[in-house]
């Protein structure tokens, strides 16, 4: 049970982090010009993809060494 709270609680924040990290960049070099929602929506699906693979990396790290 405690593991499933703290795969939730990681990849929650895990996502939190690459939502910061990507509101870092200047997006208005990337996007057009009045693409405000679809920059946006580029933003939470990177940021959910690259959350989860960060989660991932640390859960294959951090439980390596406890067998299930």
């Amino acid at each position: 049970m405690i593991d499933i709270i703290i795969r939730i609680v990681l990849h929650i924040i895990s996502f939190g982090v690459c939502w910061y990290a990507l509101s870092g960049l200047e997006w208005s070099k990337f996007i057009k010009q009045g693409r405000v929602m679809q920059a946006q929506l580029l933003l939470i699906v990177l940021s959910m993809a690259l959350g989860y693979l960060l989660a991932q990396f640390l859960l294959a790290i951090g439980f390596s060494y406890y067998p299930y």
